[in-house]
Parts: C-alpha cells; sequence; structure tokens
C-alpha cells in the first residue's frame, strides 16, 4: 500500500446556478518521502485536488488515505505553504514561525520554540531579518518565512501550491534551490506534493512529475520519473539527456491534452473559460517555460 493513495476522486462546484465539474475520477498514489510534482494548466484545479489530499475540502466522490487512514480533514504533522504568503502582518518573522511551532510542540519552553524558529529562520537566509514584519521584507523573503515556518513544524507531509508563482524570476530560482537543498538536509522523510504550471521547476525538485489534464472537469494521466540524482542545478538540467526525455514528454502530455480538449463538442466545455496554452513549445535556455493566453472557447 502507498504512503499516500487517492482513488476515484471527483470533485464539482455551484457558479451562478450551474454545476461545474472540476475533477473526474483522479486515481494518483504517493510513496512514502517521495517529491512529485502535479504539472497542469492555470485553473485546471490543481489546487482543488491539493487541498483535497491535504484535508481542507472534501471530495464528492471517490476517498483519500494517508498511511491507510482515511482523511477526513487536516491531518497532523502536515504543513502547507500557499503562493501568498499567508503571514500575520503584525507578528515578525519570527514571531509567524514561532507561533506555528508553538501549536506543533506545546509542551517545549518558549525558549526551545524561538531557537528552533531562529535556526529554520537561518537555513533560509534570513537570519537578520528575524525582528522584521512581513511590510518589511521583499516577496522573496515573506515566501522564505513561509517555508521556513512549514518545515520548522518538522512534517511528515509538505503540501506545496504554486510557492514560487508571484516571484520573480531570480527570486524564484533562488528559492528553488533553497527548498532543493532542504528537502534532503532535514533529518526525516518529507512527502511532498507540490503544484505548478512551470515544467523547469517540476523537473529542478521532483522524483515524479503528473500531467494533469485541461479539463473541466480535469484528470490526470501517467505520471513520469524523474532519474537524475539530487540536488539538481537549472543549468544541468538544460543539457542532460534524461532532463530533455522528461521535458518532452510531459510537453507532449500537456499539448495533447489541450488537443483533446479543444475536439469536445462545446456543449461539453465547462464555463467559465480557461487559461490554457495555445501552443506549448520545449522552453529554450533560460526562458520561464510555457507562455499562457487566453482560450476562446
Amino acid at each position: 500500500m502507498a504512503f499516500i493513495e487517492v482513488q476515484g476522486v471527483s470533485k464539482s462546484f455551484g457558479v451562478k446556478g450551474t454545476v461545474r465539474h472540476v475533477l473526474e475520477d483522479v486515481n494518483l498514489t504517493v510513496e512514502r518521502g517521495e517529491f512529485i510534482s502535479i504539472i497542469g494548466f492555470m485553473g485546471s484545479g490543481k489546487s482543488t485536488l491539493l487541498n483535497i489530499i491535504a484535508g481542507l475540502q472534501s471530495a464528492e466522490k471517490g476517498r483519500v488515505t494517508v498511511d491507510g487512514d482515511l482523511v477526513r480533514g487536516v491531518r497532523r504533522n502536515t504543513a502547507y505553504v500557499f503562493q501568498n504568503y499567508s503571514l500575520l502582518p503584525w507578528l515578525s518573522a519570527l514571531g509567524n514561525v514561532q507561533l506555528a511551532v508553538s501549536t506543533a510542540f506545546p509542551d517545549w519552553t518558549r525558549d526551545q520554540q524561538l531557537a528552533h524558529s531562529r535556526r529554520y529562520l537561518d537555513l533560509v537566509g534570513l537570519g537578520n531579518a528575524v525582528d522584521r514584519r512581513p511590510g518589511q521584507l521583499s516577496g522573496g523573503m515573506r515566501q522564505r518565512v513561509a517555508i521556513a515556518r512549514a518545515f520548522a513544524l518538522e512534517p511528515e507531509i509538505l503540501f506545496l501550491d504554486e510557492p514560487f508563482g508571484a516571484l520573480d524570476a531570480l527570486t524564484r530560482g533562488n528559492l528553488q534551490q533553497e527548498l532543493a537543498q532542504l528537502c534532503v538536509a532535514t533529518d526525516r522523510l518529507v512527502t511532498t506534493i507540490m503544484i505548478t504550471n512551470n515544467v523547469e521547476e517540476a523537473l529542478l525538485l521532483s522524483d515524479r512529475i503528473v500531467p494533469m489534464t485541461s479539463g473541466p472537469p480535469a484528470t490526470i494521466g501517467p505520471s513520469v520519473v524523474v532519474a537524475i540524482p539530487k540536488p539538481r542545478t537549472t543549468a544541468y538540467l538544460q543539457h542532460d539527456d534524461e532532463a530533455l526525455r522528461v521535458r518532452t514528454h510531459v510537453i507532449e502530455c500537456l499539448t495533447d491534452y489541450v488537443k483533446q480538449a479543444r475536439r469536445r463538442p462545446k456543449a461539453a466545455r465547462q464555463a467559465p473559460a480557461l487559461d490554457v496554452p495555445a501552443s506549448v513549445r520545449q522552453p529554450a535556455s533560460g526562458s520561464e517555460g510555457p507562455r499562457y493566453i487566453r482560450s476562446e472557447t
């Protein structure tokens, strides 16, 4: 039995008096300690799927189990990193991390909690900014606080919801490397599920990449293993044959999903329109990946 199992999960939402089917018969397994990336188009339902696996939302059909236990809500020993940082503006960087640590480790003394929080802020390069509030930090520094907070909980499972999507290219690249180092530097196995729309990001961090169909409703296709030693660098991946194979496979899958969606009759498509790529091409060296535009339905 896999550590995390998603079995036949479906989900719909009511939109202006109509039902929008977002996910349909999603099946996924994740092994303990594995880092997987679910990659797909904007609006395809990636965040909804992640929230269901994390216990933040419930599925209409199907079920999710972790270590054989049915997920009925947010589990202990899990951490979630959101795209929008989710920091309390009246607390310092240290205060934001310490608040989470105090909840995870209530039996520790305050000094122990603060020392533990400082350690993880140091690991993400914020040792000199622990007393600054979020409003005094750049976007990249705020996301560093969010990542430090997540790892300070010493989670068994880490959920990443496009954690670098709102950052500029240079900051995003730096944080991706720091996250990769944290994932291999921890004393315990951390099972990680990340959603992204960036192929290069998935290549850099993942043990396995899972393409999601464009939908709606969306499901997931066959996964592809990234058999490249860690830690990885972006420069190395630009010239590695295995990276080229995986990159090409994932992009071809996403391209096929777009073509399949466009062949569906108009009556079978769900409103509102999604942001999907008009074409998906292999990114050139130094590019940010596929470009996204509005698709007319």
